[in-house]
């Protein structure tokens, strides 16, 4: 196998592209039912001790909410291999029931509509280990080169529940943020999202580190990062940039990290003001390649360019930059500030994220390259299920494609509106319009569609729900040729362009036949531009 193809497979966490069978865990993890509905997070508060010799978490979660629908029973959600030792309200016991991960909470009395409530859920127990994160969810347990602990965590699809209760669904993002506080063994530092508050040497062996988080968040974002790292602190006008890398790894990050300032920048002109300003933005070095974690972005890509040294695309451009710098602070615009409602609807992640390190490329090296680059990615599409997976179930998608057909649907979108002007400032308002929002395809489609003044539903039900590309038939005729799109879908309208020697043409083709007059002195003078619009194409007689 080729390197880069050993990449692809890594990357992919080696999931499969069959159809996933779906189990009544499944169901009760991504469904929402009245147990979940009933309630509104307001706040996560973690006060944890974790212990990487025994490899245990150890604490409680106290859990505000709002009461939105009457209820006396509520679900929240953990890992059935950690332990349930209480759940207090009121300074009472609760009385629960455990099914698989779900802990379905009774309350003694109704809970009154619109009041406040707080529960402190006590727990403990050994998580999952990790077999290759970030792909696969739980904790990873490893030593730094001088011995001493380094340790994460990532749970993306797995579900935050891994390790801490939670209501365990992408709906629902704690609307005041979150503390999180973790003691670690004493030499040792956690490093959480948000805003750094103190430590405190707890005189057990043992220091707590206090995070504060002032924005919503989504569950698989709160996390933990153990280790000996050292701080590296810049300011971009009043946004904090703070770098937590292990301390041999301090020199090389100082150089490494430089690449940070122009891609905030970028992404700030682009896609608007950094969404977690009051949080700062932090890069965190883990011992697993990378993840978007908010305000705290897993950083483990060794200060190599490209993905390990490697150039996804093929074309040289990707080793110009850190793949993982670039990805995963991308999602904090899109997965981190927009989220998707349903995991099945993933794809308003990784496209836009995807995106991103196009928009980066073009920023620093010119539209040639980002061209050159997103392009590069049309290897990568499998086309073998639709982008958008199954609702109301917990969908683990295999599917590469919501990463780079995605993207290059968005960069095809981009051409459609042949206005970089417009496009621009549709990416932005996008960005801005949704901001700490949690939204769905209909939501997209329907922005794009009233901002750019054209009906791009059909575009956006090809690429995202059925498996094949647009297809250009063309038929050549004497002085003429015949055009149209075979589609999956109906009224589907999209422009090519072609040249004939160095003549550039652009023509608007739907599902119907439509003819121009050409003039060819030879056939191979037409030649399809395939950079700025993702299809296939055929010649029929």
């Amino acid at each position: 196998m080729s390197k880069i193809f050993l990449v692809i497979l890594v990357f992919f966490g080696f999931q499969q592209i069959n159809a996933q069978e779906f189990t009544r865990r499944d169901s009760l993890q991504g469904s929402l039912r009245p147990e979940r509905t009933c309630f509104d997070v307001l706040r996560y508060d973690l006060n944890l001790t974790i212990e990487p010799e025994y490899k245990t978490v150890k604490g409680y979660n106290d859990i505000t909410f709002k009461v939105i629908e009457k209820t006396q029973k509520i679900q929240l959600d953990l890992f059935e291999n950690m332990v349930v030792d209480s759940i207090i309200f009121n300074e009472k016991k609760l009385q629960y029931k455990r099914e698989f991960d779900a802990v379905f909470i009774s309350f003694l009395s109704e809970l009154p509509l619109n009041s406040e409530q707080k529960i402190r859920f006590y727990y403990n127990g050994n998580p999952l280990v990790a077999k290759r994160a970030p792909w696969d969810g739980g904790f990873v347990w490893k030593k730094d080169s001088n011995g001493n602990d380094f340790v994460g965590v990532a749970v993306q699809g797995t579900g935050a529940s891994l390790w801490y209760p939670v209501k365990d669904h992408q709906t629902d993002e704690p609307d005041r943020g979150a503390s999180v506080k973790v003691a670690v063994p004493n030499g040792l530092m956690n490093v959480s999202n948000g805003k750094f508050i103190g430590n405190e040497n707890l005189n057990n062996g043992f220091t707590r580190w206090d995070w504060e988080v002032k924005n919503p968040i989504n569950n698989y974002n709160i996390v933990i990062n153990i280790g000996d790292y050292v701080n590296i602190h810049e300011k971009l006008d009043d946004l904090d940039l703070d770098y937590y890398v292990l301390a041999e790894n301090e020199v090389v990050a100082r150089k490494h990290f430089e690449e940070v300032m122009p891609m905030m920048e970028c992404f700030q002109q682009k896609f608007g003001t950094y969404p977690f300003v009051n949080d700062g933005y932090k890069l965190v070095e883990t011992p697993y390649l990378g993840m978007e974690h908010q305000s705290a972005v897993a950083y483990g890509n060794k200060y190599t360019k490209g993905y390990l040294g490697n150039d996804m695309t093929g074309t040289g451009i990707g080793l110009e930059f850190d793949f993982i710098i670039i990805h995963e602070t991308g999602h904090e615009w899109f997965g981190n500030s927009i989220t998707s409602k349903d995991i099945a609807d993933m794809w308003i992640h990784e496209s836009f994220t995807t995106y991103s390190e196009c928009v980066y490329v073009e920023c620093q090296f010119g539209y040639e390259k980002a061209m050159a680059y997103i392009n590069g990615q049309k290897k990568l599409i499998a086309n073998q299920k639709p982008v958008i997976g199954q609702f109301g179930v917990n969908y683990k998608t295999g599917n590469s494609d919501m990463y780079y057909k995605g993207a290059l649907m968005l960069n095809t979108i981009r051409h459609i509106i042949n206005d970089d002007t417009k496009w621009w400032a549709m990416l932005k308002k996008y960005a801005e319009t949704y901001r700490h929002k949690i939204i769905e395809t209909k939501d997209v489609v329907a922005f794009f569609s009233k901002e750019s003044g054209l009906n791009l539903s059909p575009i956006f039900d090809q690429y995202l729900k059925h498996k094949a590309f647009p297809e250009l038939e063309l038929k050549f005729n004497e002085g003429t040729i015949d055009f149209r799109w075979k589609t999956d879908v109906e009224n589907f309208k999209m422009p090519f362009e072609c040249k004939i020697g160095t003549k550039s043409l652009r023509y608007e083709a739907t599902n119907a036949w439509q003819s121009a007059p050409i003039q060819l002195k030879n056939p191979t003078d037409f030649k399809l531009d395939e950079n700025k619009f993702l299809f296939t194409s055929s010649v029929v007689k």
